[in-house]
Parts: C-alpha cells; structure tokens; sequence
C-alpha cells in the first residue's frame, strides 16, 4: 500500500467541505479548503498537501477543457429556441392525457441533447406548467416528471459528469453514454409512474400566473433538433466504423450548426458567451473537486473501503455504485460526486477486473441518487423553477432517489449479466 494520506484526513476533508457547502461557502471554495485542512490532518504535512491538490486539479484540465466548448452547444440549444422548440414538440404530439409522460420525455431528451440537467429542468418548466394548468395535474407531480426525466437523460449525455467519469476511467464517450441507456429507459418509467401518482395529489394546485406560458417566436423542429443530431452522428462514428471524432470538436461543432439552422448566424458571439457563461460555473467547480479527489485518491481510503468490503463478503464492484452515491450525496452534485468517486476508484476498480466503461457507467448512475440534496444548487433551482416552498420540494428527495437507485440497480444487473 502506497499513500500519502490517512483514511481519516480525507473524511475530516470531506466533512469539511459539506460543513462549508451547507453554510452557503462557494462549493469550490469549500472543497478547496477541505481539501487542504484534510491533507494536514492526514498526516501529509503542507508542502504534499499543495503539491497533491494541485496534481488534482490539474487531472482536471482535459475534462474542463471539453466541458468549456460543450458551453457552445448549450448555449445554442437556449438561445436559438431549440430546445423548448423540441419540449413543446414533444409535449403537444402527446396532448394532455399522457402529460406527466410528455414532460418527463421531453426534460430527458433535452438533458439528453448536452443541456445542463437544471436548465433542462428550467427550459421545460413554463411548458410543463402550462399544460399540468390544463390537464389539472399537481405541482409536486410536474416537477417529480421533469427532475426524473432529467436525470435519466443526464446518464446519457455529454454533459459534465459524463465527460468527468469518461476521462478519469479513459473510455469513449460515446460507449459510456449507450452503457446507462436501459437503465436510462427503466428511470424514465418509473418516473412516469411516481409523477403520475402524484400528480393526482393536490391536483389544480397550479395558479393560472404560474401557467402563463411563453409565445415567443421558436425556430422550426428540424433546425432545432439538427445540431443534436451532427453531435449524435460525430461522436457514433467512433464505435460504428472507427473515426475518432473527439468531444471538444462534435460539441461545439453541433452548436454553432444550430446557430446557423436557425437563422442565428448573426448573434453567433453572444451565444458563444451565454453558453460560456452557463460553463463556467461547473469548471471552476470541477478545479476544487479535483483538488479534493487528489487528497482522496492519494490516501488510504480506497484500500480501508475493500477491506471493509472484503470484511462483509462484498465484490469489489460494489465500489462503483456505492461511491457514486455518497459523494454525490456528500456534495450534492452529480458531477461532483461522479468525478471524485470516478477519480478515487477508477484505478482499483480496473485492477479488480471491473471493465472500465462498466464502473463508469455504475458510478455516473449511482451519483443521481442523492445528489439533489438541499446543500446543492439542484434543490433550488429545480423548486424555483415551479414557484415551490422549500418544505414541499423537500418532500420529493425520496421520490427522486428511487428513480436514481432504479437507473443505479439496472445499471449493476446490466453489468452483472455482460461480465
């Protein structure tokens, strides 16, 4: 056994970091200093905490990197219209009787497409409240329908946490996105199925001022789907006939032909900084979880946890699905928590036998589990998006779990019949 740190500085660091996120500290700030208060408690001195926090972050670069330019393709699909183009498309195919099954549909594809899962969840919100207004469904029932369409969409697309967990495991993008799409599919129905239970409580819950929707001029389905489609069939060539096309060049690329589809092309550079704006934010996230991940994955925290599983006649791939989990939980972020997890155990888990898009693919589902906590930005915006009290949007974090450890256990039965 090789580590600079004990098991017990990386958890005084993780505690740490929540303690700080919970109090309202900047989440990067927050790991950062946890990071370092936990190099110095276990046992590194200060000069190999520093140099260990920066080792980390720098791990970070070619994730940031990717995730700067996915800021293109994001941006466009707000911008342009696109992407409620594609919600209110969905949403009006299936009419009002199979509403619940609309909304969670279209906030999945959207996600699905490389919009953030919060701002899918936001972009869909007017059209999902209009309609609910109309089909008398409950507050509480549209919002359980777009929070678990989005995060069956999110283990499925070229968001942050995906290109996190691709690049600390080194697999294809692509591959790591098909790898969760059954358990995407088994998320999404049961989705349907709690917001539609719910739905029927407190039913016409909705003020006609929440279901004001939107008349803004939308671009045409075709120009908007068509830049999703050049990054689908970019990034498909890979496994289909072995083109290389790498993410920082299919995200953006995808992005700037839905700009010029749909009759954009002037307004191309503010865009461009929209979508860098919406980016930023979880870049400099990603420099402080990476600081974090290193203090964690250079102690003994990796080793103490196999034998701990080893001491309860548990297979080391438990790891996967169970470190996604609680870090996810610990920092109330998908992306967060997948990366750290992705970054502390990717090497133990190859070792073990794990194939690499495998573990991925059951740490990016497990990080959906508990990772809308209300120390997390999640919590807020997705409550804010419906106009919901803090008490009632608490009452969904159990519904959100269970579509989270639905994708999570078809994940790990998925793994468990290929090995």
């Amino acid at each position: 056994m090789d580590y600079s740190f004990t098991t017990i500085g990386a958890l005084a660091g993780l505690v740490v970091a929540i303690v700080l996120i919970i109090k309202k500290v900047h989440p990067a700030y927050s790991l950062i200093l946890g990071a370092l208060i936990g190099g110095v408690i276990g046992g590194g001195g200060l000069t190999t905490t520093v140099s260990t926090m920066v080792s980390g972050a720098q791990g970070m670069m070619s994730s940031i990197l990717r995730i700067l330019t996915s800021g293109i393709l994001a941006g466009a699909l707000i911008k342009t219209g696109s992407a409620e183009k594609i919600a209110e498309t969905i949403v009006t195919k299936l009419g009002e009787k199979r509403a619940v099954a609309a909304i969670a549909i279209a906030t999945m594809i959207i996600c699905a497409v490389g919009v953030f899962v919060d701002i899918s969840v936001i972009t869909v919100a007017p059209i999902a409240i209009a309609i609910g207004k109309k089909a008398n469904l409950s507050k509480s029932g549209i919002l359980l329908a777009m929070i678990g369409g989005g995060k069956a969409g999110n283990i499925i697309s070229p968001n942050p946490n995906t290109i996190a967990a691709s690049e600390a495991f080194s697999v294809d993008l692509t591959s790591l996105m098909m790898k969760n799409l059954l358990p995407a599919v088994c998320a999404l129905i049961v989705t349907i199925l709690l917001a539609g239970m719910l739905s029927r409580k407190n039913a016409g819950s909705l003020t006609d001022a929440e279901a004001a929707s939107s008349t803004k001029g939308l671009p045409g389905i075709l120009p908007a789907v068509a830049g999703p489609l050049v990054v689908i069939v970019l990034l498909a060539l890979r496994p289909i006939c072995g083109i290389a096309i790498d993410p920082l060049i299919a995200l953006p690329l995808g992005g700037l032909v839905s700009v010029l589809l749909t009759g954009h092309a002037k307004e191309t550079v503010g865009i461009m900084e929209f979508g860098l704006s919406k980016v930023i934010g979880v870049s400099i996230l990603l420099i402080g979880t990476g600081t974090l991940a290193g203090i964690i994955k250079a102690s003994a925290l990796q080793y103490d946890m196999i034998h701990l599983l080893e001491f309860l006649n548990m297979p080391t791939f438990v790891l996967s699905p169970l470190s996604g989990i609680l870090m996810a939980a610990a920092t109330a972020s998908t992306t967060s928590g997948a990366t750290i997890a992705s970054q502390t155990f990717a090497d133990t888990l190859i070792g073990a036998g794990v194939p690499a898009v495998s573990a991925a693919a059951m740490i990016h589902a497990g990080a959906t589990v508990l990772d809308s906590l209300p120390h997390g930005s999640f919590f807020h915006a997705t409550g804010g998006s419906v106009s919901m009290e803090i008490k009632d949007r608490m009452k969904l974090i159990p519904y959100e779990a269970l579509v989270g450890l639905t994708s999570t256990i078809a994940s790990v039965v998925l793994f468990l019949i290929l090995k």
